[in-house]
């Protein structure tokens, strides 16, 4: 469905910041980007989206082809026409709107599709898979919690109808449960809606535990990949993301300070 064939992206005609990065999103499936601060996971997404632009970036080398049509070339705007909804870090809404109003303005995309009866049965939709939503419906979304405010923006994307959904760090700053809470409704939306999810993670725990596939990103490059439950058994991934020794002991980022030398992936 979605591929990206070998790309390189530079900001700024001088920073270069992914090297040569192939990865495939299958339609219907959950696939997990990792990788740390820094690693260039956003600037995959951005890539995807087309948003590079507006942040200097450019593709220098290689294709995204989606649904075997190039789309790297095109602009923000056909890209979410074509399904292609990113939900971006830091849980952006129109923060004097309500929760319902930051919700039908996702269905805007849709143009003429988007009827009246059309929309009060995807808020309905969105309201199943986030109960508390419909309860805050008439609040102003500047006031809900970060949980909340996570919810209202994937919410928002499904009200887009997606074909493709991509997730930035939909983790950041929450709770544990509603962390859990958040993953379980991302699996069960793909699932039932036959939605392909391309998330970028930290948290390789809950990423591998949804996702089918995943990609480990480092310094720009590819270093590993492979089915989730594979590399979530990989030596590295414990040590390294997970925090676990070959032992199953829990590791301290102290005991590990020589941790780029030491991946075995860069031997």
């Amino acid at each position: 469905m979605l591929r990206l064939n070998n790309i390189e992206v530079i900001y700024c005609d001088v920073i270069q910041v992914l090297r040569g990065v192939s990865l495939d999103v299958p339609e219907g499936e959950i696939v997990a980007l990792l990788g740390a601060n820094g690693a260039g996971k956003t600037t995959v997404l951005r890539a995807i989206s087309g948003l590079l632009r507006s942040q200097d970036g450019e593709i220098t080398r290689g294709s995204i082809e989606y649904t075997d049509q190039r789309i790297d070339r095109l602009p923000p705007e056909k890209i979410v026409e074509m399904g292609i909804i990113q939900v971006l870090e830091g849980r952006r809404l129109f923060q004097h709107l309500t929760v319902e109003e930051n919700l039908v303005i996702g269905s805007i995309v849709r143009g003429r599709d988007a009827d009246a009866a059309a929309v009060r049965h995807d808020l309905e939709q969105v309201y199943t898979y986030f109960p508390r939503l419909k309860d805050l419906a008439r609040s102003v979304s500047g006031y809900l919690s970060g949980g909340e405010q996570q919810m209202l923006v994937i919410g928002r994307a499904l009200m887009a109808q997606p074909k493709l959904m991509m997730l930035d760090e939909p983790s950041l700053g929450l709770a544990p449960l509603l962390v859990r809470e958040i993953f379980q409704v991302i699996s069960r939306m793909s699932a039932a809606e036959g939605i392909s999810i391309l998330v970028v993670e930290q948290n390789a725990r809950l990423a591998l535990n949804v996702a089918s596939y995943a990609y480990v990103l480092d310094n720009g490059r590819i270093v590993l990949d492979g089915p989730a439950e594979q590399l979530a058994e990989n030596e590295d991934i414990k040590e390294f993301y997970l925090g676990l020794t070959q032992l199953g002991e829990r590791k301290s980022y102290r005991d590990i300070k020589h941790y780029k030398r030491r991946k075995r992936w860069l031997g």
